[in-house]
C-alpha cells in the first residue's frame, strides 16, 4: 500500500462510526483455511493478475478509488476484520462492466464500470459488495467445500479464469475451471451476504446503500440478450433491489460522502483516453492491447489433425472424493486438483494461449447451492455459449440416469477453436450430496462421432460418484 493510500486508510479508520438502526446479522461461512492462507493466496494471484491485464496508471482515477476504497475499509465491523489483510484498489483498463476481488484484499474494478457509474455512490457499491465478499472470505469459504488445494494451484486458477475469459468457460479453457469459479463466481447465498454488508458499509462510510441496487439495474440493462460478466458471476439471488432496499430502510447513513465534481472530473478524463479494449483484446494481443512478452504460443496447426483411435482397454481413475471413472488406456489424463480432460495424443494444445481439446471428454463440479438440476444445468450451459459463440443446442434437455441418479443431457454442435471444423459436443449433468452440479462433457468432431459414440457411451456408465463417501459432505 503507498503512503498516500495508508495515509487515507488512517484518516478513515481514527473516525469514529455509528450506525445501524436494525441492520441484518452477517455470519460468516465455515472456512478451513486461514485469514493468512486468504493473504497468501491473493497476493500471488494478484501479481500475476498485473502481469497480464492493463491496469490503468492514472493519479486521479487511482486517487478517487483509494478514496472510495479507505473509506469503505475504516468502516468494517470489528467482528470482521482481518488486520492481516492488505487491502488494494486497482483499475483495470478494459471496457466491460465487471470488477473483481482477490481473497485478502486486492481488488479491480474495470474501466468500463467507472464510465457507466451515475454518481460516485454507485462505484462505493461495487467496491463495497466486492469487499464483503473478501471480509465474508467467500472464496476460500467455497473452496472449503471441496477437497483441499495446494495455495500455488489456487492462485494459478484464479487468474487463468480471469484471464481466459468468462468463468463458464470449459471447452476452450479446461484447466483449472472448477477451482477457479470458487473465487469468482460465488453461489446465490454468499451474493446476497456480500450484497446486505456491502449495504450495511455503505450507510456507515457516508454513500446511499441505494446506490448499490441503481448500479447492479444499470448492470441488468447494458446485458442486452446476454448476460453481463458482473451478474455472471455475481448471480442474482432474486429480488435483488428489494430486498437491498429493505436493508436500507433500517440504516442510517453517516455523514455525506462522495465528491460530485471530482468523480465527474475523473470519468472525462476516462472518456478522453482512447478507446478502452475488450479483455479478450488485451489478453490476446487484439487492439490496443499492451505490449507482452514471454513464451511464444505452440503452434496449433496439427491439434485435432492426426488423432490416434480410441483403444478398447480401459483404465479407471479416482479424482479427489468425488467420481471414478474409465477412460481408454491411450487418452492422456489432462487433470488439476479441480477437473479433469482426457484426450488421445494430437487432441490436445493451445489457441491463443487457451487450453483446448478437440476429442476426449472433460469432468468437473461447479458449486451451486440453490439452483434446482434443470436450473443449474440450463445455466451451465448458457456460460457455455458465452464463452463458444458458435456453440448451439440441437434439441431439448432430456432427462437420463448417471451413476444411478436422475441426470440431464444435452446435445450441442460448436465450431472447433483449433480446426475449425463443425464438432458434436454431448453435455451430462447430475447433482452430487451437496447440491452441487457434476458435468461430464465429450467432445469429437463431427464426421467422427460415431467411431468414438461407443466408447463415450462406457465412459458414461462407467461413472460412480462417490461424494457421499467423503466427509463433511
Amino acid at each position: 500500500m503507498s503512503v498516500r493510500r495508508a495515509t487515507a486508510l488512517v484518516a478513515v479508520l481514527t473516525a469514529s462510526v455509528s450506525v445501524a438502526v436494525a441492520q441484518t446479522r452477517i455470519t460468516p461461512p465455515n472456512n478451513r483455511y486461514t485469514p493468512a492462507q486468504d493473504v497468501e493466496i491473493g497476493q500471488q494471484a494478484s501479481k500475476e493478475v498485473e502481469q497480464k491485464l492493463p491496469i490503468l496508471r492514472d493519479s486521479d482515477v487511482e486517487s478517487l478509488v483509494d478514496r472510495i476504497g479507505g473509506r469503505l475499509v475504516g468502516v468494517v465491523p470489528a467482528n470482521l476484520q482481518h488486520r492481516e489483510f492488505r487491502y488494494s484498489f486497482s483499475v483495470v483498463n478494459v471496457r466491460e462492466i465487471n470488477a473483481f476481488a482477490l481473497p485478502g484484499g486486492p481488488m479491480y474494478i474495470h474501466r468500463g464500470m467507472i464510465e457507466a457509474a451515475k454518481v460516485e455512490g454507485e462505484v462505493a457499491g461495487v467496491i463495497a459488495h466486492e469487499l464483503s465478499h473478501v471480509i465474508l472470505r467467500h472464496g476460500t469459504a467455497g473452496a472449503t467445500k471441496q477437497q483441499p488445494f495446494q495455495i500455488g494451484a489456487m492462485a494459478g486458477a484464479i487468474v487463468g479464469a480471469i484471464v481466459g475469459g468468462r468463468t463458464g468457460q470449459v471447452i476452450s479453457q479446461g484447466t483449472q475451471f472448477g477451482l477457479g469459479t470458487y473465487f469468482l463466481k460465488y453461489s446465490r447465498e454468499y451474493e446476497k451476504q456480500a450484497d446486505l454488508l456491502g449495504a450495511q458499509l455503505m450507510a456507515r462510510a457516508g454513500y446511499n446503500p441505494l446506490d448499490m441496487a441503481r448500479i447492479f439495474q444499470t448492470i441488468e440493462k447494458q446485458g442486452g440478450a446476454g448476460v453481463p460478466q458482473f451478474l455472471s458471476d455475481h448471480p442474482n439471488p432474486g429480488n435483488r433491489q428489494t430486498y437491498i432496499a429493505q436493508e436500507a430502510s433500517q440504516l442510517r447513513v453517516q455523514g455525506q460522502a462522495g465528491d460530485t465534481r471530482e468523480f465527474a472530473r475523473v470519468q472525462d478524463e476516462l472518456r478522453g483516453l482512447p478507446r478502452a479494449p475488450t479483455t479478450e483484446e488485451a489478453t490476446r494481443g487484439g487492439r490496443n492491447a499492451p505490449t507482452r512478452t514471454g513464451t511464444p504460443e505452440r503452434d496449433t496447426s496439427g491439434i485435432g489433425t492426426r488423432v490416434t483411435a480410441p483403444s478398447t482397454r480401459f483404465r479407471t481413475y479416482t479424482e479427489g472424493d468425488v467420481v471414478r471413472v474409465s477412460v481408454p488406456d491411450n487418452w492422456r489424463e489432462l487433470t488439476s486438483e479441480s477437473s479433469a480432460t482426457f484426450a488421445p495424443e494430437g487432441a490436445h494444445g493451445q489457441v491463443q494461449g487457451r487450453n483446448v481439446f478437440t476429442h476426449g471428454v472433460q469432468l468437473g463440479v461447479l458449486r451451486d447451492e440453490t439452483h434446482t438440476l434443470r436450473e443449474a444445468t440450463q445455466e451451465f450451459i448458457d456460460s457455455l455459449r458465452e464463452a463458444n459463440p458458435s456453440l448451439r443446442a440441437s434439441g431439448q434437455l432430456e432427462n437420463t440416469t448417471l451413476s444411478g441418479r436422475s441426470g440431464l443431457v444435452a446435445e450441442l454442435t460448436n465450431t472447433s477453436e483449433a480446426t475449425r471444423r463443425e464438432e458434436t459436443v454431448t453435455v451430462f449433468t447430475t447433482q452430487l450430496r451437496n447440491g452441487s452440479l457434476f458435468y461430464l462433457i465429450t467432445v469429437a468432431p463431427s464426421e467422427e462421432h460415431q467411431s468414438y459414440e461407443s466408447s463415450f457411451r462406457r465412459v458414461v456408465q462407467s461413472i460412480r460418484l462417490i461424494d457421499s463417501e467423503a466427509r463433511g459432505r
